[in-house]
């Protein structure tokens, strides 16, 4: 309950939020590029490649552990078994079980939690990057198609201003990059349209995998604002607005990124 209260005062803080009045409208469809569309050649070669690919490495473990019984528990496969594809084009999702958004990571505790009677993995920790990766190539392919309705529209339009919102000692929105300023250059990179559907991703700059929450840190880091913790119902709802904003984009995970 206390988490449930927790995550409703952050929503409601978050819709109480000035957007920025300078702001862009949302892409247009015709826009839509995929993080993919800014690579250099080599590094989308590298993501297309299945045995360079270094987040491979992550598959494979999630593989190993979604087979695996643990502490007596079923395992994620002796229910899940070639019943995957696309399930993870529809996250972030509204639960009923904890009546809020969750996100993969979220469902795949959800599970763990309900089904098999273990604790929740720490978010960014190897097992459950290594799960939400899995699960996530998977949908390989798949356009991201997430629910728009009365119950989650709350979190859509928290998550939009946050977006929207310009922080930080920089004053800059996320919109101020990804929506105005996308295909420019910036520092010998071009700027990218901000869309999740590579992550979980590898990213060169990290020589690891990681979720869209430590790319949302590092960007709220990067304006010099205090980056809010992993998992927070606030970066949840960014994720579905970005889902939302980039729908129809295929799922790339597990994507290589700059």
């Amino acid at each position: 309950m206390e988490r449930l209260l927790c995550a409703a005062v952050l929503l409601v803080a978050a819709c109480e939020r000035v957007p920025d009045p300078q702001a862009k409208t949302d892409l247009a469809s015709e826009d839509i590029r995929s993080g993919y569309h800014f690579l250099t050649p080599d590094t989308q070669r590298l993501q297309d490649d299945a045995f360079e690919n270094p987040g491979y490495l992550w598959v494979d473990r999630g593989a190993a552990l979604f087979e695996t019984n643990q502490k007596d528990a079923p395992s994620c496969g002796s229910c899940h078994e070639n019943k995957l594809t696309g399930a993870a084009a529809r996250y972030p999702a509204f639960a009923d079980v904890s009546g809020t958004l969750i996100n993969l990571e979220g469902r795949i505790n959800q599970c763990r939690e309900t089904q098999q009677g273990l604790p929740s993995l720490p978010y960014e920790s190897d097992d459950l990057l290594a799960l939400t990766t899995y699960v996530a190539n998977q949908s390989k392919g798949v356009p991201v198609s997430v629910e728009i309705s009365e119950r989650t529209q709350p979190f859509l339009e928290a998550g939009r201003t946050y977006f929207l919102t310009r922080r930080g000692q920089f004053n800059l929105s996320c919109q101020q990059c990804h929506t105005e300023n996308w295909g420019k250059q910036l520092r010998g990179d071009m700027i990218s349209q901000g869309h999740s559907n590579g992550f979980p991703a590898y990213r060169l700059e990290w020589q690891s995998v990681g979720s869209s929450h430590r790319r949302l840190r590092d960007c709220d880091t990067g304006v010099r604002a205090e980056p809010l913790p992993f998992g927070d119902p606030i970066y949840v709802a960014v994720e579905l607005y970005l889902a939302a904003r980039g729908e129809e984009l295929e799922i790339e995970s597990p994507a290589v990124r700059r």
